[in-house]
């Protein structure tokens, strides 16, 4: 029904040879900005992107940004949101629809004319003492280089490359941490009803509603696991000049039907984080035990084949937007909620080419590297402090749910967390592999960081920021012709500063983390 073909299709092999002096996976936000360093420097980049796409979530429904504290903000990032509050005639503007942020970093593209290669599926990597010299893609392309930066939200290139990564959760044990792992008894994001979760309420011979895990609830907080957070479509919704909410063509309305005996029990907030953006468009994030994350449903798809990823991609769709229409049409909605619902619809003027619909999942987690430095909780709550800080981050840990499952007789979802930060430096060695496994490879975006830090770092701006640090680390390897893990720190962060960034926090800033983290869900 959409035409929103993200990971994979056929394509017609077209066997190119390109070489540059760096090749950066994934055209992100970290992607662009690490492209944009290096060519500043006078490097020959090239981008190589999965999709048809660039942007990633900033352009593709996340207008309300994750920000944390303001004054963290360096370099690019910081000249991007000048760039959105330019083009709306504000003095500060971190909210921005789809369109603006698109047209943002096209510019930035074209005004260092900087290739960008879609739909390139990686098909393997060729290594020569340690170091990647070729890339080949599915298509048959290939590209050369001396340094590559892996910018995309999977880790793709990174795993290629037989970098060690992890995908789940850490047992709290591993690094000695209290957030990690298995996390029930949450008072976020929770069933604020007691909601039976049997198709016949009383009568578990009946079966388990859609979405409910038939797996026994038995481990205790704090046990490692594979399952990873929830992953969903940040969607840009309006009022006016609309698109009604179209009806899947999967569409099963049983797969709503404990969100029905929630709205029948009387709670009703799956669309409460529907926050404002300019110009009466608005970005509809998760909410509540029952919104838009499709829970448990994504376990498979950071180490998935491109063509399980696309089925995975297209079923969070179908799921997504058939909440939309469910809440809509369904007669059995309580007439008030359809009525609020019925207010809104896919905006026209966005996402064009797959009518409205945004383009980029929220793969708000899937692989993480085991690099030469780990960033974990102890370095978000300040117990530790790094010795190579290149950026920082402030959000609030934030982990969405992993599973839904019974516990006690009743339907309970785990893995929601979240902890106030103030803002932490991130190390340098976060991003970058262990030398005895790869010598020429960066990576900004899948870090080395355990699943509840990485909760804080994983937000758009932040992953700007580590993509241009992505991008000087990869002209100092040029540079000075050494292995990534071999260059001077002081070296790179004197270039860093020379760019605007913000490599370490300044303390006598007052920041409230309390506030902030109250302010992203409504003051709740």
């Amino acid at each position: 029904m959409w035409d929103s073909v993200y990971y994979y299709r056929e394509k017609t092999q077209r066997k190119l040879h390109l070489k540059q002096d760096v090749l950066v996976y994934g055209a992100t936000p970290a992607g662009i900005t690490a492209a944009i360093t290096l060519k500043k420097q006078g490097y020959n980049v090239r981008i190589a992107e999965c999709s048809r796409f660039i942007g990633g979530m900033t352009a593709s429904g996340l207008g309300a940004t994750d920000l944390g504290a303001e004054e963290a903000l360096g370099g690019l990032a910081k000249q991007f949101y000048e760039e959105v509050a330019k083009h709306y005639g504000l003095k500060k503007c971190v909210r921005f629809e789809p369109h603006v942020a698109e047209g943002i970093f096209k510019k930035w593209l074209a005004d260092f004319a900087i290739d960008v290669q879609t739909e390139q599926f990686i098909e393997s990597v060729v290594k020569e003492n340690k170091a990647i010299r070729q890339v080949r893609m599915t298509d048959g392309t290939t590209y050369e280089a001396q340094q590559f930066i892996d910018a995309s939200y999977e880790g793709d290139l990174m795993a290629n490359a037989k970098v060690s990564y992890i995908v789940g959760r850490e047992a709290n044990a591993v690094y000695k941490e209290i957030y990690n792992g298995v996390q029930f008894g949450t008072q976020h994001h929770k069933f604020e009803r007691f909601i039976d979760p049997y198709i016949v309420e009383g009568e578990p011979e009946s079966g388990l509603l859609y979405g409910i895990s038939d797996e026994p609830a038995t481990e205790q907080n704090g046990a490692g696991d594979q399952r990873i957070q929830a992953y969903n479509f940040r969607v840009c919704l309006t009022k006016k000049n609309k698109v009604p909410f179209p009806k899947p063509e999967s569409y099963n309305r049983e797969h709503y039907a404990l969100l029905l005996r929630y709205l029948q029990a009387g709670h009703w907030d799956a669309m409460k984080l529907h926050t404002p953006l300019m110009n009466g468009k608005t970005d509809l994030n998760n909410y509540g035990a029952f919104s838009t994350d499709f829970i448990g449903k994504n376990y498979a798809f950071p180490d998935g084949s491109y063509s399980l990823r696309e089925k995975i991609f297209q079923q969070h769709v179908t799921y997504v937007a058939g909440l939309l229409y469910f809440l809509v049409n369904d007669e059995a909605v309580p007439a008030d909620v359809r009525q609020e619902v019925q207010q809104w619809g896919l905006p026209a003027d966005e996402f064009l080419e797959t009518n409205h619909w945004p383009r980029q999942l929220y793969i708000r987690e899937a692989r993480r590297m085991i690099g030469e430095y780990c960033i974990t909780e102890h370095n978000a709550l300040q117990y530790r402090v790094c010795e190579q800080p290149v950026a920082v981050a402030s959000f609030h840990m934030d982990s969405h749910h992993c599973r839904r499952v019974v516990l006690n007789g009743r339907v309970v979802n785990e893995g929601d967390i979240q902890i106030p930060v103030k803002p932490f430096a991130i190390d340098l060695r976060a991003l970058l592999p262990k030398q005895q496994e790869c010598t020429n490879l960066i990576v900004p975006v899948c870090l080395s960081a355990s699943h509840i830090a990485y909760g804080s770092i994983r937000m758009e701006p932040v992953f700007m920021m580590l993509g241009q640090v992505a991008g000087t680390i990869a002209a100092q390897a040029l540079h000075m012709h050494k292995p990534v893990q071999q260059l001077a720190y002081e070296d790179i962060k004197q270039s860093l500063l020379e760019q605007g960034h913000v490599v370490e926090w300044d303390m006598s800033i007052v920041d409230d983390p309390i506030r902030r983290m109250e302010e992203t869900f409504g003051g709740e």
